[in-house]
């Protein structure tokens, strides 16, 4: 799929997973319903409620955004929300089942390899977001929260490079934006 220029990330998401020609306007339409400083890690196309739409999982969400020229839809699921997910594939095509805040959304009609990208990406988030941790080190249990909160945002961006869900250059990229937050 061709370089959209709306934004760097949004553009890579949608070269590396190229989703449907008629995603264009979702695309295009993306920053609008995105909230301050979220960024786009990987987009698909599917269907939802009926309707054919963008399939976007982000650093803080999953999104389903349709934009017709008649109509809009929007339905979010915040990652913290998200307890599982399903998938399920035919040949060429899956259903991507999202279980979030004891509700079951079904987005179907997913190519095959980018819902399995997808679906494995949401694992591994729901996973470190929900696994156990070990007791703080006193150093660290001592520090201030934001500094925790780097250091687990952090620890959790060694373990996407680690699994494979990111590149290195994602890696170094992000790895660079959460120490300039600092």
């Amino acid at each position: 799929m061709g370089k959209h220029n709306v934004r760097p990330d949004i553009d890579a998401a949608a070269e590396k997973f190229a989703p449907s020609i008629g995603s264009r306007r979702e695309i295009e339409q993306l920053p609008s319903v995105l909230w301050e400083g979220e960024t786009v890690d990987m987009l698909a196309s599917g269907t939802y409620g009926g309707g054919g739409g963008l399939v976007a999982l982000t650093n803080l969400r999953l999104v389903f955004f349709k934009h017709g020229i008649m109509s809009q839809k929007l339905e979010d699921f915040p990652l913290g929300n998200i307890s599982s997910v399903q998938w399920s594939a035919g040949l060429l095509m899956g259903t991507l089942s999202v279980f979030a805040s004891g509700n079951r959304a079904d987005i179907k009609q997913v190519p095959k390899p980018h819902g399995e990208a997808l679906s494995g990406r949401l694992r591994m988030l729901i996973a470190t977001a929900q696994a156990p941790t070990a007791p703080a080190a006193p150093a660290l249990a001592a520090a201030p929260t934001g500094v925790q909160d780097v250091a687990s945002r952090l620890a959790t961006l060694d373990q996407l490079r680690a699994a494979g869900a990111i590149t290195d250059a994602e890696y170094q990229e992000r790895r660079a934006a959460i120490l300039a937050s600092i």
